[in-house]
Parts: structure tokens; C-alpha cells; sequence
């Protein structure tokens, strides 16, 4: 895997936080994702297609993990066939939007008028540890959620887009929303550091 090779060879250069910052910057946030190497302009379609949806900015759509670099630094293996799209919305806006069902939802649980399981119980936990960090993940909700854009909409929209639904081809599209860049870039960097620590690269 030589593109993977070249990655740790070019974080082990990495010499403190402002480097980190730029790389994280450099290769993981900017630029065309590997899955549209050479086709920038079904990757605009793509995020056009996202944000028309969702009435946000076609900028505030990233692609992220292996669909991003065309490999995985955390399971060391290639971008391939089994591989899932990874999308990061970048909208305050958005966020705002999907945060009024939870509010809903909160209150029903407080006032008991809502059943959920333990198990339940421990996703909705870690659905709101993630929301603390700026960052609303759908998929963490538990089953008893099943309002508005949270579990039926949401999730009917990114599978119409998924396994050559559009422009991304033959993979499954799952998404994610960042209060805002801000929020996102400091998740990104923290991801990359426990790569490094993962590795002992420094």
C-alpha cells in the first residue's frame, strides 16, 4: 500500500501542533477526495445534489475518511469495494434544524411519557456524547426516534444516493452534521493524533 506508506512516512516528519494543524488541513479536509480523483465535476454535482436537499451550501459538504485519502490509516487497508462513502455537512443551520426533534424527545424522556431499553438508553448516551463535540450523528439514535428528519428522512435520502443512486457510484453513503467548521476541523486534528498515537510515530 504505497499511498498508505507515504502517509505515516509524511506525518513521522510532523514536529508539533501548528504542523499538525497543516497537515490535518492539507490532506485530510482540502482538496478532491480520492473517489473523485480527476472528476471534479461530478463532485460538485455530488455535493450539489446534498445540499439542494438539505438547503444548504454546496461548501459546507465534505468527504471524509477513506473515500477521502483512498485508504484507511486506522485499518491500514485500501479504499475497495466494501468501503463506505463518508460525509461530513459542515451547516450551523442544519445542526440548529435537527437539534428541535431532540429537544422534543429530551422532554418526553424527562416526563416519562417515553419507553426506551437500556440499551436503548446507553445509544441515546452516546448519540449526545457526540453532540457535545459539535457533531449530530443519525445512526447513533436509538429506535425509539423515529421522528421527522432524524430516522426516516434522513436515512431515505442517503440511501436514494447510495450504491449507483448517483454520482459517487457503487457504495453505501452515510452522513453526519458539524455545528460548524470550527468544530469539524477540531474533530479532523483529533483524529489524526490518535492516528499518531495509535502508530507511536511521535
Amino acid at each position: 500500500m504505497e499511498a498508505l506508506e507515504k502517509f505515516f512516512a509524511q506525518v513521522k516528519k510532523l514536529q508539533d501542533e501548528e504542523e499538525i494543524i497543516d497537515f490535518c488541513r492539507k490532506y485530510l479536509i482540502h482538496g478532491i477526495p480520492y473517489i473523485f480523483t480527476d472528476n471534479q465535476d461530478e463532485y460538485y454535482e455530488f455535493r450539489k445534489r446534498i445540499s439542494q436537499h438539505f438547503n444548504i451550501n454546496f461548501y459546507e459538504i465534505y468527504i471524509t475518511g477513506s473515500a477521502k485519502l483512498g485508504f484507511s490509516p486506522f485499518k491500514q487497508k485500501q479504499f475497495d469495494d466494501d468501503s463506505d462513502i463518508d460525509v461530513a455537512i459542515v451547516s450551523h443551520q442544519l445542526y440548529e434544524k435537527m437539534l428541535e426533534p431532540i429537544y422534543e424527545y429530551q422532554i418526553e424522556l424527562r416526563k416519562a411519557r417515553k419507553s426506551i431499553t437500556v440499551r436503548e438508553l446507553d445509544q441515546y448516551h452516546s448519540f449526545l456524547e457526540y453532540t457535545a463535540i459539535g457533531w449530530i450523528r443519525p445512526d447513533k439514535l436509538p429506535l425509539s426516534f423515529n421522528v421527522g428528519i432524524l430516522k426516516q428522512s434522513w436515512f431515505e435520502f442517503f440511501k436514494s444516493i447510495s450504491y449507483s443512486r448517483s454520482e459517487v457510484g457503487n457504495y453505501k453513503v452515510s452522513a453526519g452534521v458539524f455545528k460548524s467548521y470550527s468544530y469539524f476541523e477540531r474533530y479532523t486534528i483529533s483524529t489524526l493524533k490518535q492516528i499518531i498515537n495509535a502508530q507511536q510515530i511521535i
